[in-house]
C-alpha cells in the first residue's frame, strides 16, 4: 500500500474538524495495518507454499472468537 495522498480532485471539498481527522486518520492506518498483516501472509504463502491443514484453525472457533471480539468492541461508524 502507499503512504501517498489521494491525488486532489477538482471539485470543493468541506473540511473535517480537527476530531473527525484524527479519528480518520486512525481509522486508516488501522485499515493499512491490517492490509499489511495481509499481504505478509499471502507473501509467506507464496515464498513457502500453503501451510498444513493441521496448523490451521476450525472455522467454528475462529467465527466464535472473532464474535466475541466484535461483541466487546465499542461501536463505530466508517
Amino acid at each position: 500500500m502507499s503512504n501517498q495522498p489521494a491525488p486532489a480532485d477538482t471539485t470543493v471539498r468541506q473540511p473535517l474538524d480537527e476530531h473527525a481527522a484524527a479519528s480518520v486518520l486512525a481509522y486508516a492506518a488501522a485499515e493499512r495495518a491490517k492490509t499489511d498483516v495481509l499481504a505478509s501472509v499471502l507473501e509467506d504463502i507464496a515464498a513457502n507454499g500453503y501451510p498444513s491443514p493441521e496448523s490451521g484453525v476450525p472455522w467454528e472457533t475462529a467465527r466464535d472468537a472473532h464474535l466475541a471480539r466484535l461483541a466487546n468492541e465499542e461501536p463505530r461508524v466508517a
